[in-house]
């Protein structure tokens, strides 16, 4: 048995009612390793370090190769057609192309190789190459500006399909305080701390101007106190926790449903040139999608919350069904008022035979049998 506790928390009972055993970080990310082993090959390439980018700040690294995930010249995951890989920087001659956009999920994380991701099996069953585009932790604003970076490489597009929601849902919970005048986006603390320091540095620089030139002699001890207090408290930004406790809920989906829809019309627009059919379907979310965990999904979901990273635990208050349905409702609305198609794939997931099968390698992402079930979905109700 599993559900929800009254703080929307999910917890974990044995089917034996026994007690799990407290896992330690270390403990708990070894026994993630050890149940889903293709993970520890993506939090590798997500550890290489940022490769930062104007404009959308950052993506994946260029030509990164493993057994599990591979990027092309231009950091995009690579597919797999009729037995070749395809990507935006190898793209098929003589042939349209389709566009699978998104953010992690899309990538494939939890899928054991290039093959076995949804723009793979896309491919497989349509018959027709399927680009990978997508950016780890990107939200639909981000995914829109990529295209915007990269549109001159297309020339024929049949299908965009936008397999996205929960990433800009997800990082709208973060703290107000790292609000801006474009939304909530992954690295916002870290670009907020950085930047400041920056500013700071300005102020201490040999060469200045203004206002700072008059008061230059006059900050000494201020710059002194500024300095010995930065040495005092060195902390690792990078271990910051950082939660969505305090973040209104109600005002954080308006704010996500308005920019997924905002972007969709901007995809409307650029991709009216090409003809291109486009169609969003809503991530899917494992609480969202059926109301229990399979015994080895129950397994991983406990050692992950064992070792949480900040994306996760912005997820606390975004896990009640009521919340979907908020999210997917004016999302749906915004859709229909300007024709663009909306499926929700976590509705199309609750009728497939292998629901109750183990599909999910955390929250959101997938095990090979899962992504290949999501493109078999899409393939055979969302692209008739």
């Amino acid at each position: 048995m599993n559900g929800y506790n009254k703080n929307n928390t999910f917890y974990y009972l044995k089917n034996k009612n026994m007690e799990r055993k407290q896992l330690s970080h270390e403990e708990a990310v070894r026994e993630v390793y050890r149940l889903t082993p293709q993970i520890r090959e993506y939090d590798e390439f997500m550890y290489l370090g940022v490769k930062w980018l104007p404009y959308t700040m950052f993506f994946h690294h260029k030509n990164y190769q493993s057994e599990v995930i591979s990027t092309d010249s231009l950091g995009f995951r690579n597919s797999t057609f009729r037995g070749e890989k395809v990507s935006v920087a190898n793209m098929p001659k003589d042939h349209s192309v389709n566009l699978l956009v998104g953010g992690s999920t899309t990538l494939g994380t939890g899928a054991t190789s290039d093959a076995n991701t949804i723009s793979s099996r896309l491919a497989k069953y349509t018959e027709e190459p399927w680009l990978n585009f997508s950016g780890r932790g990107y939200n639909a604003t981000q995914e829109i500006i990529l295209f915007l970076m990269h549109q001159h490489r297309f020339q024929r597009i049949n299908n965009v399909v936008v397999f996205s929601g929960i990433n800009t849902l997800t990082l709208e919970g973060l703290p107000d305080s790292l609000t801006s005048d474009h939304g909530r986006y992954y690295y916002s603390f870290e670009y907020n701390h950085y930047m400041d320091k920056y500013n700071d540095d300005l102020k201490q620089r040999s060469r200045t101007y203004a206002s700072e030139l008059d008061n230059r002699n006059k900050g000494l001890l201020s710059r002194l106190k500024s300095y010995i207090g930065n040495l005092v408290n060195q902390e690792n930004i990078a271990d910051k926790i950082i939660t969505d406790n305090n973040t209104n809920t109600q005002e954080r989906v308006q704010r996500a449903a308005f920019a997924v829809s905002n972007a969709l019309y901007q995809w409307q627009q650029l991709i009216a040139p090409f003809n291109a059919r486009l169609t969003f379907i809503l991530q899917p979310m494992s609480y969202w999608t059926r109301d229990y965990l399979t015994p080895d999904e129950e397994d991983i979901f406990y050692a992950i919350d064992s070792c949480p990273n900040n994306f996760w635990r912005l997820f606390k208050n975004i896990l009640d069904k009521e919340i979907h349905g908020l999210f997917t409702d004016a999302i749906r609305t915004s859709c229909v008022s300007r024709g663009i198609q909306f499926e929700d794939m976590n509705l199309l997931l609750r009728d497939s035979q292998k629901i109750s099968n183990y599909l999910f390698v955390d929250r959101v992402h997938f095990n090979d049998e899962g992504y290949d079930e999501v493109a078999n979905i899409i393939h055979n109700k969302v692209l008739v």
